[in-house]
This record gives C-alpha cells, structure tokens and sequence, in this order.
C-alpha cells in the first residue's frame, strides 16, 4: 500500500514537472486574459479616449494641391528648324535637348529662387516666426511636396497650412513662379536658339548702323548706296556673311564632336572654300579712287545681309518656341480644401486604442510570469538574492 501511494506521489511529481517545463499553455493564457479583461478593454480605450481628445488640441492642417503638365520638347520641330539655317545650321548644334523634363521642371520647383519668392509673397517669415530665409526655406520645405510622374509626366504640387485659403493661393503660386523664372531661362532648344538669335540680332543691328553712318559720311546719299557698285558689293556681302556664320558653326561644333568627325572635317573644309571665293572677291576692283568708298559700301551690304538672315532665324526660333508649348498647362488648380489633412482623428484614435491594448497584453503576460516565478518553490532562494540585491542599490 505504501509502495502504491509512492508511486502515485512520483506520477504527480513528474506531472507537475512537465507542467512547469510547458510554462504558460493556452488555458492558462485565457484565464489571464479573462481575469483581467477589464484593464485590457479599459485601459486601451481610455488610451483611444485620450488620443482623440488630444487631436482636437492640435493645430489643423489643410493641403493644397496643385497639377501641372511642364512643357514637352520636339524634337522633330527643332531639327526641322535646323535644316532652314542654311550656313547657319550650326549655331544652334550645340543645344541639348532635356531627358526627362518633368524632373527638370519638378527641380527647379524647388529652387531656392522660387521659394525666397513665395516666402516674400505670403510674408511667411512672420507666419513661421522665422528669423532668416534659412530658417523660413527649411519650415516652408517641410510643408512642400513636389513630385513627378516617371510615367505620366505630371508634376503635383502639394503645400500644408493651415489657413486653406493660403494653402491653395500657394499652390497655385508655386506655377506662376515657375512660369516667371522659365521665362527668365532658356530651358528648351528652340528658347536656346532664340536668346542666341536674339543677342546676335542687337550685336548686328549697331555694326549696321555704324557701317550705315560711316558710309554716308563720305559723302554718297542713299540713292548712290542702292545703285552702285550693288552686283559686286552684292556678291561679297554674301560671301563674307557665308564665311563669318561657317566660321561660327565650326566653333560651336567643338562643343559637341571631335575634329577629327567626319562632319567636323566637311564643315573645316566648306570654310576653306568659302574663304578662298572671298579672297578673290576682296583682290576684285582694286581701284584707288574709289577703294574707300567700296570698303565702306562692302562693310554696309555685309553688316545688312547678317542683320536680314538673323533677323529671319529669330522670328523662326521665336515661332518653334511658342509650338513647343513653352506654356505651363494646369491640369488641376488647386482650391481651398474643405476638409483638414492633419490630424486624422479616426486613425489616431484607433492606433493609440490598439497600441495600448498590446501594451497592456504584454505587461498582463509579464505580471502573471512573474508571479507564477514567485509561487514556485524552487525559485524563493533566487528572489530573495535579487531583492537583496536591489536594496544595496
């Protein structure tokens, strides 16, 4: 009888043992939860109750939002243009079109430029208590989304504040910005060969008039200037103005082929050519008497004869500019938002709801392990080292 109750008391032993080795089994894990369902539904919604009660102190947020399409480079246009220069085709070779100008324009969006403009046009200084243009370029950057489409090429402008009117209102600023500083800049080929056109049409306009004034300085009115000697004259100008825009064309070439490119040595000796059909035509009609006046009336015909071709190749570049959409189109302006983006009071609710929950799970879980430690006997020696352990601390 003895023997069976030992047996019985080992079973139990043993049973108890691998009870402990489990630790925690789902039971077990149930009951806690049960025994503390109220702290863990409470307190995760008086968290909830909190969270929502606090969003109402927050400062709302209301988001502007602004979509733009910048514009598109053709190509084609622009070569098209190219073939009409003439002995010109190279001034303009050198312009590089833009890979991606979507990112460009996306780029200079949020250019130092245009926000010191926007800063001075919202007084954003005062507003964000900013005591430099730093300080307002980095709060104002912090409140500025600008994104561009890898497959749409849309640009979207977004601006966080909290007055939704001024939201909007800079938004939409941000595309008049952009336009005035586009228009400042020669961004496109077509703007790039219409500055260039455009200084070269002031530079020859005054040599023409000086040329115009030296002429008639000695003494021939403007009915001499149109009759003679015009078919020699004629044929010079030509040839010096041939051989001034070959000369350009080779010096832009440099920038974009090597001298030892194929087109680069048909261009070299295009400009020998001309040269030598110019140098004939200066060695012409050497006469002393009127060697002067035929300097003068050559220089006038030259200067003329650049001032008409580039004044043709300006209104051209002027003309491909306005086909190439160089115009900003707004796909949707922003207006003043009607609802708040910041806070999201329904999420901030939630989240702190479930946050809290997990925290108070985990803190159920580690009071109940520390007190099933407690209760075994095994581990009494070991708590009683750690408390007097911590009491020395």
């Amino acid at each position: 009888m003895t023997q069976a109750h030992s047996s019985v008391a080992v079973v139990q032993d043993k049973a108890l043992d691998d009870t402990r080795d489990r630790g925690v089994g789902l039971l077990d894990l149930a009951v806690v939860l049960a025994e503390n369902l109220r702290l863990l539904v409470g307190g995760a919604l008086l968290a909830g109750m909190v969270a929502a009660g606090a969003s109402f102190l927050i400062t709302p947020e209301f988001t502007g939002r602004t979509v733009i399409l910048p514009p598109q480079q053709q190509q084609s246009a622009a070569a098209a243009a190219l073939q009409t220069l003439g002995p010109l085709a190279g001034l303009a070779g050198a312009a590089a079109g833009m890979k991606n100008p979507a990112d460009q324009y996306a780029a200079l969006l949020q250019s130092r430029t245009i926000a010191n403009r926007i800063i001075d046009g919202y007084k954003l200084r005062d507003i964000y208590h900013a005591s430099t243009y730093q300080d307002a370029r980095q709060r104002l950057s912090n409140n500025v989304r600008i994104s561009a489409g890898k497959k749409d090429g849309l640009i979207t402008i977004e601006v966080d504040d909290a007055d939704p009117e001024r939201a909007a209102g800079m938004a939409n600023n941000y595309v008049e910005q952009l336009r005035r500083l586009t228009n400042e800049l020669a961004l496109t080929e077509a703007q790039q060969r219409r500055v260039f056109f455009e200084k070269q049409l002031r530079q020859t306009q005054d040599r023409l008039a000086n040329a115009q004034r030296s002429l008639q300085g000695s003494g021939i009115n403007e009915g001499t200037l149109r009759a003679e000697p015009r078919a020699a004259a004629d044929v010079y100008a030509a040839l010096r103005a041939q051989v001034t825009a070959a000369e350009v064309r080779l010096q832009a070439m440099r920038g974009y082929v090597t001298e030892d490119a194929a087109e680069f040595k048909l261009a070299q000796a295009s400009l020998m050519a001309l040269r030598t059909q110019l140098s004939k035509a200066e060695g012409a009609n050497q006469d002393a008497e009127s060697n002067d006046y035929i300097s003068r009336y050559r220089e006038f015909k030259y200067q003329e004869t650049l001032f008409e071709l580039f004044a043709k190749q300006f209104e051209v570049a002027k003309l491909d500019e306005s086909r190439e959409g160089a115009t900003i189109q707004v796909v949707d302006a922003a207006t003043p938002p009607e609802r708040r983006s910041w806070p999201q009071r329904v999420p901030i609710t939630i989240g702190a709801t479930l946050g809290a929950g997990v925290l108070l799970f985990l803190f159920v879980l580690v009071r109940n392990g520390i007190r099933h430690i407690a209760r075994d006997p095994g581990n009494a020696d070991g708590l009683r080292r750690l408390r007097a352990a911590w009491r020395r601390e």
